[in-house]
């Protein structure tokens, strides 16, 4: 379960999209409140199907082979499948558009900073963008947790401080040095822009294809 949620969370926080908009709120009026309305409600979604899946388990793992774990399992290929699905999609997609790029003319520049309005909105936003098909992946491994071992609630805490390492430090960075994180963040948002479709395509083929390979490895054992 442990490396599950490790990888999990490497992909959760190397997928591009949550830094990207976190940058973008922390750059606006105000931008220090917002992004800490926006991490609250990006880490409550994580506690929450956590919560949810430890509720519905009663904090004990199912059964080798029972119908809970084999469902469990068929949800997590699924997941798996659905990933790597998007990978390739997203990949053909950046070729088309590389492509058509080469006989038109210079792409607009994307936006420097947005203005989400209040934290309620800045909340919001982090509870929409949140990658959730990876989020499930995760679920589906909670389900396996065994919530009478101390341990697991040290698994469990890291997987989230990991899931939102990206965000957490980018957040803190805006509450130390807020002018110089401004510019280097935007910097880096807009370096990211350019290479955005390489990192979606490269974290969820390498996790879509672990999750299916694991999967099927474990159902048909």
């Amino acid at each position: 379960m442990v490396l599950d949620l490790v990888l999990i969370a490497l992909a959760i926080a190397l997928y591009p999209l949550p830094l990207m908009a976190l940058i973008l709120v922390v750059s606006s009026p105000r931008g220090v409140w917002k992004g800490l309305a926006f991490l609250l409600a990006w880490l409550g979604c994580l506690v929450a199907v956590i919560a949810i899946v430890l509720a519905l388990t009663g904090g004990q793992p199912p059964a080798p082979r029972s119908p809970p774990s084999v469902i469990a399992l068929a949800v997590k290929l699924a997941i798996g499948v659905w990933l790597v699905l998007y990978g390739v999609r997203r990949y053909r997609r950046r070729q088309a558009r590389a492509a058509a790029r080469g006989a038109a003319s210079e792409p607009p520049s994307p936006p420097s900073r947005m203005d989400v309005g209040s934290p309620w909105a800045a909340a919001g936003l982090a509870v929409l963008i949140q990658p959730w098909g990876m989020v499930a992946a995760g679920a589906t491994t909670v389900i396996q947790a065994d919530a009478s071992h101390a341990t697991t609630y040290l698994a469990l805490f890291g997987f989230c401080l990991l899931a939102s390492s990206g965000l957490l430090a980018a957040e803190l960075y805006m509450v130390f040095a807020p002018e110089a994180a401004q510019a280097r963040l935007l910097r880096m948002r807009r370096w990211m822009e350019g290479h955005k479709d390489e990192a979606i395509v490269f974290v969820c083929l390498l996790l879509g294809l672990w999750l299916t390979g694991q999967s099927i490895y474990q159902l048909t054992g």
